[in-house]
């Protein structure tokens, strides 16, 4: 079963420096039928203005995931982190018993476009972390690439619950399959381009929950295709 969340049915927000695209309830949004998927609980699409950006605020208990798709974008915290990340770079922090951090678009030209995202923890009251890596077009073109995973394996960054999420690249025709074991389901996010899965197209923006298949079946529709699949437990 395959239930497509479409782009333009999704919350949003505009702040004027920041134009952003709910998949699941937050902030303002709520829709009841999309509080989250399982223990993933936010994936934002999110535009920032030149200069301008998130001041600093607090979380806790949560794993918060930043995935660049455009520009560039500057990261503090109180745990002494400071980078910026990139396209290609994943970046994972826990909050745990609690965590103060900002997000700024350096660039004095370009907006910075990326995903925020954020899955429950397996527990709560964990120690606040930090964590990012690199992953190059190389390295997922073609292929689903695990880029997060409870224990960190393969050189993926480590995500306090018990999610694999995998990243692709893949131009017109190129094909994947993900092999879906028994209770577990899957959130799939189309990044940039179009996608087929299992034979039905998605977009940019768009949004699937999958469950109760034996495998998918990813097709390129578009050249520099990427799209973000998450492995979760049902």
């Amino acid at each position: 079963m395959i239930t497509i969340r479409p782009a333009n049915e999704r919350g949003a927000a505009n702040f004027g420096w920041l134009d952003s695209r709910h998949s699941f309830s937050f902030g303002r949004y709520y829709d009841p039928n999309y509080m989250g998927f399982g223990n993933l609980r936010v994936i934002n699409e999110d535009k920032v203005t030149p200069k301008q950006g998130f001041a600093s605020h607090s979380h806790r208990d949560m794993e918060i995931i930043s995935y660049v798709i455009e520009g560039e974008l500057e990261h503090k915290d109180n745990m002494g982190n400071g980078s910026i990340i990139r396209p290609g770079d994943v970046q994972r922090m826990s909050a745990g018993t609690g965590i103060t951090h900002s997000e700024y678009n350096p660039s004095s030209d370009h907006p910075v476009h990326f995903l925020q995202i954020w899955i429950i923890p397996e527990q709560t009251g964990l120690k606040p972390s930090y964590e990012e890596k690199a992953f190059s077009e190389a390295e997922k073109q073609g292929k689903l690439r695990l880029v997060g995973s409870q224990d960190g394996r393969d050189g993926s960054v480590t995500i306090h619950q018990d999610v694999n999420l995998y990243s692709t690249i893949l131009d017109v025709d190129q094909k994947v399959t993900h092999n879906l074991a028994t209770n577990r389901s899957l959130w799939l996010q189309v990044v940039k381009g179009a996608v087929s899965v299992n034979d039905q197209s998605l977009s940019a923006g768009d949004g699937a929950a999958i469950f109760l298949e034996e495998k998918i079946n990813l097709k390129g529709l578009a050249d520099k295709t990427e799209v973000l699949l998450f492995d979760l437990a049902s």
